[in-house]
């Protein structure tokens, strides 16, 4: 990691890689082209609080491999993610200051959020860094927060958005639209036998999700871009009360299984109830899929760049 030109380091867990954390990215990726340097995100895997506090340990807003999707679309050179155990929980912000960012990633510059925490019991935060800059020779940049709608950014606020089922205030402060990666697995067809053949996914279980419910939703599948209706929730109609993804993709035809798609929700079609029989369900599955083709035809979406921060 380290080199002679040294790098401009940011460092966090950046749950979310929303607005805030973008424009520190993005200040990294600057700093770190206008000096001839590389630009590094150092984060950790699992989340801190899943280590040293797992009962105050907040749903993810990203997974690990969600995260990477969202930062791969920065200008970001490089991203080292950290084990965190009970050792490096344990690490002053001076340990961590010199062994990890100065020894490791020969770290020239550092740039962090305004409300930035690290090393033992949070001990440190940006003051603490700007005094180790000065002590040991590196410039130490803070970024402002990001304001949407007069009220900062934060993971905490999307999360409260996500769960309260506004995805619209989420995707603004994300900066798009909400989504979840999983693998498809196979289920037990029911969805064929009704006439609308679904992917089953593998959700995370630490993964943060809207309030149950059947959604409009478009998904990245390798195949390309659907549009689609999914049910979020459990299956009263076959007494299967499991909390499962089931997604029906518009014009699709063909095998997914054990391949990754991203799945993004874009409006709530309706609450999942008890139908009295399977021709009752296909009726009310028809009148779904019409109400979500009219709103994903109205939603506003780049399908060249799906990542891509909405207006």
């Amino acid at each position: 990691m380290t080199a002679a030109r040294g790098s401009v380091v940011t460092v966090g867990t950046f749950d979310g890689v929303h607005r805030g954390h973008r424009a520190v990215l993005d200040e990294t990726a600057r700093r770190a082209e206008a000096s001839g340097r590389r630009s590094v995100l150092v984060t950790f895997e699992p989340h801190p609080l899943d280590v040293v506090n797992p009962a105050a340990a907040p749903a993810r807003l990203t997974t690990a491999v969600e995260r990477l999707e969202v930062v791969a679309t920065s200008r970001l050179e490089r991203m080292l993610v950290l084990r965190f155990d009970r050792a490096m929980a344990g690490s002053s912000p001076e340990e961590f200051v010199d062994h990890v960012l100065l020894e490791r990633c020969g770290m020239r510059e550092l740039v962090v959020g305004h409300d930035h925490g690290f090393g033992r019991g949070r001990s440190g935060d940006a003051a603490t860094l700007q005094a180790l800059g000065r002590d040991r020779g590196f410039p130490v940049e803070v970024v402002e927060p990001v304001a949407v709608n007069g009220s900062p950014v934060s993971s905490t606020a999307i999360r409260r958005a996500v769960a309260g089922g506004d995805l619209d205030l989420a995707a603004r402060q994300l900066g798009r639209r909400y989504s979840v990666s999983a693998v498809v697995q196979r289920g037990e067809r029911r969805g064929q036998a009704v006439g609308f053949p679904t992917l089953n996914l593998a959700v995370p279980t630490r993964k943060l999700l809207p309030p149950d419910g059947v959604y409009a939703a478009f998904v990245e599948t390798p195949a390309g871009r659907f549009g689609a209706m999914m049910n979020q929730g459990h299956r009263p109609t076959f007494g299967d009360g499991r909390r499962l993804i089931e997604v029906h993709l518009f014009g699709f035809a063909g095998d997914l299984y054990d391949r990754w798609v991203r799945v993004e929700w874009i409006a709530p079609l309706r609450e999942i109830r008890r139908f009295d029989g399977v021709a009752a369900l296909r009726h009310q599955l028809e009148d779904d899929r019409l109400r979500a083709m009219a709103i994903l035809a109205a939603a506003r979406v780049d399908p060249d760049a799906p990542l891509a921060a909405l207006e």
